[in-house]
């Protein structure tokens, strides 16, 4: 009979290899699994150190438990299913973390995208706060002639997007290895969607080493991407934008927010109007719709990591700091215009410093007041002193 590959040991002070654990989220990938255990079996025997494959399975309902369970006849393999909880890729990911032994992870799809042949190049490019990926676009990557211009232009852009972020040059990649003791504290990771290493990069504030793959679209199943999916992906790098880049790219968030209101407050104006309402009358009504929107989209975006406070209550206050910034903006307009010589006979300018003071005060009462952070503990701020 033949002799089973060396697992990761659960004995406790028993001296053993770093042990590799291969963590590989799953959703309704069933056809694709004895495919990609042989091939990992198959790398991993070539290396002669204990290793496991550790599935963490959505709740696919597919067959997963069942092949599995074969599966684990003759290989390391293990299955951890999440249920009654959102399906997430990257916090799959968290969770095959925490219940994997290896010293060493490595992340891939069960698509078979991602070369298991190269995990041997991933962990040998590890070293002391950094992070192995798997990329399509460095020198020597390849990406499948099969993907259309379409998907390869969206990639592209969002691979742009994220390179300020210091990600390499394929910061989307979703095959990586890391060492356990380089993960950063599960309290700092707030990922959205599916790029869980480019949150591991920005969080852990780990430097990214690149090996180069052979990327091939998937042969059997079905892609879980779509228009939901790619949301998720712009707002977890607003999010990751916000931790790198700190306050100026809050107060960039929340000025770009301001503007978009801006448009939501003339459209609103326009629209009643053409409804037969005199002006001042819309002008009154479009700002409160203008808003609420500009209160929203700073909850779930600008200060998304900010305590949640109820709604109501918090938008009582946003709307207090928004007047009082309105009163900031157009009194500084009336006083730079009546009293101060060139702004009378420069009213524009005026109205420019009066925005950019309302602006002002609109933020430092929305950052200080409205979204506040949560107080510290009496614990916190003894330990902060020391």
């Amino acid at each position: 009979m033949k002799e089973p590959p060396p697992s990761c040991s659960t004995d406790v002070g028993v001296p053993s290899p770093p042990c590799v654990s291969i963590v590989v989220p799953t959703y309704r990938e069933a056809t694709n699994l004895r495919a990609l255990a042989r091939r990992v079996a198959s790398v991993m025997a070539a290396t002669g150190g204990p290793w496991e494959l550790v599935l963490v399975d959505d709740d696919s309902r597919d067959g997963t438990e069942d092949i599995v369970a074969e599966l684990a006849g003759w290989l390391p393999v293990r299955l951890y299913v999440r249920r009654d909880v959102p399906r997430d890729l990257s916090l799959a990911v968290l969770d095959g973390f925490r219940v994997a032994r290896g010293d060493r992870l490595v992340v891939m799809d069960a698509d078979l995208s991602h070369p298991p042949e190269q995990i041997p190049a991933l962990l040998a490019a590890l070293g002391p706060g950094t992070i192995a990926i798997g990329s399509r676009y460095a020198p020597g990557g390849w990406l499948d002639e099969r993907w259309g211009l379409w998907r390869r232009l969206v990639s592209r852009v969002a691979t742009l997007l994220a390179r300020p972020l210091g990600g390499g040059q394929d910061p989307m990649s979703g095959f990586f290895a890391i060492d356990r003791g380089a993960l950063p504290d599960r309290s700092v990771l707030h990922p959205v969607g599916y790029k869980i290493a480019l949150e591991l990069v920005v969080r852990g504030r780990l430097r990214v080493r690149e090996v180069p793959i052979a990327f091939r679209d998937r042969e059997r199943g079905t892609s879980k991407m779509g228009l939901r999916t790619q949301v998720a992906y712009l707002r977890h790098l607003h999010r990751l934008y916000l931790a790198k880049f700190g306050a100026p790219a809050r107060v960039a968030s929340f000025l770009a927010v301001g503007a978009s209101g801006f448009v939501v407050d003339v459209a609103c104006y326009l629209s009643l109007q053409a409804l037969g309402l005199e002006h001042r009358l819309a002008r009154f009504l479009s700002f409160w719709p203008a808003l609420t929107w500009n209160w929203r989209l700073n909850r779930v975006l600008t200060f998304a990591e900010r305590p949640r406070r109820p709604p109501a209550r918090q938008w009582g206050q946003f709307a207090l700091a928004s007047l009082l910034g309105l009163g900031v903006n157009v009194g500084s307009y009336a006083l730079l215009t009546t009293f101060v010589g060139p702004f009378a006979q420069r009213r524009l300018s005026a109205l420019i410093v009066g925005v950019a003071l309302g602006s002002v005060v609109n933020y430092l009462l929305a950052n200080g007041y409205v979204y506040r952070r949560a107080a510290r503990t009496r614990a916190e701020q003894r330990r902060s002193r020391r």
